[in-house]
């Protein structure tokens, strides 16, 4: 054994290495940080943003923590500087490593969704504004000019556009005045982005079941702690008014809120109520967000000055320094699921960030996921139930109408009853909504003399004619065309017809049938951003809409008054396909449509078009028998060790060249994991087996619920070599099987 005196410089000098060195993490799909020399002078700790060369580039990284040492010191490049601003939070770093891990994911992918605004970092322009100096000797007084020294006297400093304004001068006035040195410059703070919510402006009145159910979460709120809540009503309960309070408790606490919804354009109204509720509207964060915006709210999450967000589920990664109660809205949305790039889901995520942060979560919803009643019923989470619409209202009466005896013309889909439905409700004055969800005009288009029909060059998919703006698209990859005269194989005219209908075909068929309805339009399409989404809500509440025609947007939050009729044109529409998940989905989509009618004093009515009236689905809906549906569901996934009863892994082969894609997908079913409790299906062509210009081959590997899937699949793809020209990706828990 060495002696002591031999031992103490090799510990000083390895302080000195670990001290000399750290572990930087770029926002780049690398597997871990890169190590980096520290210049002298310069002190790092763990979270400080720093600038990083890497080859040619200099990049924004974040210190993660001490140096691997796998590289010679006298190698590391060192780092170029330290970003003078908060850190990236502790809580933040380790979610990104738990994403990472979780989704088998690199890091540095993962970080890049949190500094998708690198330009946040540095600090905020200065606002420039005036006050009065010693005007010169000789300085040429006009009336222009007195105004505005006598507005600066007595007053505080003001920006040029304010002075103008206020003294009634043109901006040239003030400024020939500064450049006189008749006006001294100041640089001001810039005024805050966000106004402080006010927890205590009262709400609106609660039922005695809200008022349970809201103390129940205040009560988690002053515990501090974590814990996840499910708070499940029917459609038009309230729940809303109910998180509120549970928003108010954070507040109060002085912690920040993270508010999540499926997709940020069905928002308006929300944003409305919660002004109402708190004084100010909400910071919101989403992918339309301009760079301006989104560089702002990003330093104002950072800095705690914006207390409460809503968004899309990118929020997860926002900086907060605070972070004190999370909400999930409507959380059996699939729109939660991310797909591309880092495949994860937003609900399950911000649980993950729930606990990391040690706050509570609430999920919302009137249908929740098989998942989260699971969850329930195993004890991790808890539920709230709200069994009644707030108010006067009650829930909608729901008929299904057989279609197999409508006996419709081939150019007609909708049904007659379903017609006087609509013409009832025009002349009693009342609003009615039609949902179909598929987008367009027709989901296919084909020559009826020679039977070509219109694919997506680089997708398995057919191209959805939108007739209002005469084009053919692909709604996988958006590849479109101009809808054509002749058909491009026989080069005949006139024999194109659209096959089946989209909501345009549906608008086109209503005009024809009551042409003095005012109909409008409700699709992904039509709704570029929450402000076009906000116009049209506002035109239906302010009646100016007889009618609402749209897909699964009109399905989310809404809360029309004066609509009081459902229809539901094709509800068949979900259940094809091999999806687990099909039967599910349909029923939570056309039940949180039918929640829509009768919100108000107004009774309700559902009319479901189908030519399957005895499924369990339709059946359900009819009956309003939800509980004993989702049974059914459970039984059935429980049989077949499915979700929430076992586990998935997709892995997705794709390359440009199909031969590629099957050998590597071979390659990867020979070496595939054998061990008990542990299935892998597949090689197959995924049902897009052409996305995108690449081909696709799915393998899907099925475990038990005690699996460690993430280490099983990790070990499954290091015996594969991949060449540089194919690509495989893995999605843990999936729910897209396309």
């Amino acid at each position: 054994m060495p002696s002591s005196d031999t031992t103490a410089p090799a510990c000083a000098d390895a302080t000195k290495a670990a001290a000399d060195t750290v572990g930087v993490l770029l926002p780049l799909p690398v597997a871990g940080p890169y190590d980096y020399r520290v210049p002298e002078g310069m002190h790092l700790e763990p979270g400080d943003f720093v600038h990083a060369p890497l080859g040619s580039r200099e990049l924004v990284g974040v210190v993660w923590g001490d140096a691997a040492g796998d590289v010679d010191e006298s190698k590391l490049r060192p780092v170029s500087g330290r970003i003078e601003t908060r850190p990236f939070p502790e809580e933040l770093r380790r979610f990104v490593d738990w994403v990472a891990a979780y989704t088998l994911s690199a890091p540095g992918a993962v970080l890049r969704m949190a500094l998708r605004s690198p330009d946040a970092l540095l600090p905020p322009k200065p606002v420039v504004a005036y006050r009065a100096g010693d005007p010169p000797d000789g300085l040429r007084m006009t009336p222009a000019r007195s105004r505005v020294l006598d507005l600066l006297r007595d007053g505080p400093p003001m920006t040029a556009r304010d002075l103008a304004t206020e003294a009634g001068v043109s901006q040239g006035v003030v400024k020939g005045l500064a450049d006189a040195g008749a006006l001294a410059r100041v640089d001001l703070a810039p005024p805050p982005l966000f106004g402080d919510p006010d927890p205590e402006r009262p709400g609106l009145p609660l039922s005695d079941d809200q008022s349970r159910a809201a103390e129940q979460l205040r009560s988690d709120v002053a515990a501090d702690c974590f814990s996840v809540t499910l708070l499940d009503g029917v459609t038009g309960s309230g729940k809303t008014e109910v998180y509120f309070e549970a928003i108010a408790a954070a507040l109060h606490a002085g912690n920040q809120v993270l508010m999540l919804v499926p997709e940020i354009a069905l928002t308006p109204q929300w944003l409305d109520r919660f002004a109402q509720r708190f004084g100010v509207e909400p910071a919101v964060w989403h992918s339309d967000l301009g760079q301006m915006r989104r560089r702002k709210t990003w330093r104002a999450v950072a800095d705690g000055a914006a207390r409460v967000v809503v968004g899309a589920r990118s929020a997860l990664f926002l900086p907060f320094p605070e972070l004190g109660l999370i909400v999930v809205d409507e959380e059996h949305e699939s729109a939660f699921k991310q797909e591309d790039g880092v495949a994860y889901h937003g609900r399950d995520m911000a649980i993950v960030r729930a606990r990391i942060a040690d706050c509570p979560a609430i999920v919302a919803s009137a249908t929740p996921s098989l998942e989260t009643r699971v969850n329930v019923e195993r004890a991790r989470y808890r539920s709230i139930v709200l069994p009644q619409r707030f108010g006067p209202a009650s829930l909608p009466a729901i008929e299904t109408i057989d279609m197999r005896a409508a006996d419709l013309r081939a150019d007609r889909f909708l049904s007659d009853p379903l017609v006087a439905a609509i013409e009832a409700n025009m002349a009693d004055g009342e609003q009615s909504l039609l949902f179909l969800n598929r987008r367009g005009y027709a989901p296919l288009t084909l020559c009826r003399t020679c039977g070509h029909r219109f694919a997506c060059p680089s997708c398995s998919a057919w191209l959805t004619e939108h007739r209002f703006r005469k084009r053919l698209q692909c709604h996988h990859c958006g590849y479109e065309e101009p809808a054509p005269v002749n058909c491009p194989s026989c080069d005949k005219t006139e024999t194109l017809v659209a096959c089946g209908p989209g909501v345009e075909r549906i608008a086109e068929e209503v005009i024809a049938r009551l042409p003095d309805a005012r109909v409008e339009i409700m699709t992904s399409d039509t709704m570029r951003g929450p402000e076009t989404a906000q116009r049209l809500v506002r035109a239906v509440e302010n009646h100016e809409i007889d009618l609402l025609i749209g897909t699964q947007m009109v399905a989310k939050g809404h809360h029309f008054p004066n609509l009081t009729l459902v229809g539901i044109i094709d509800a068949d529409l979900g259940l094809a396909g091999g999806d687990l998940r099909a039967a599910e989905r349909t029923y939570q989509v056309l039940q949180q449509v039918a929640g829509r009618a009768g919100r108000a004093e107004r009774p309700g009515r559902v009319l479901i078009q189908t030519f399957q009236p005895e499924h369990p689905v339709m059946k359900a809906l009819a009956s309003g028998d939800r509980d004993g549906f989702m049974a059914l569901e459970s039984e059935a996934r429980r049989a077949g060790a499915w979700p929430p009863f076992g586990r998935l892994a997709a892995v997705i082969v794709s390359s440009r060249d199909p031969d590629v894609a099957d050998g590597v997908s071979r390659a990867l079913a020979r070496c595939a994991p054998d061990t008990d409790g542990v299935r892998v299906l597949g090689p197959a062509p995924a049902p897009l087996a052409l996305l995108r210009g690449r081909h696709r081959r799915r393998l899907l590997l099925k475990a038990s619920l005690d699996s460690p899937i993430q280490g099983l699949v990790r070990h499954w793809l290091s015996q594969v070599n991949v060449p540089s020209n194919a690509r495989v990706r893995v999605d843990i828990d999936p729910y897209s099987f396309l």
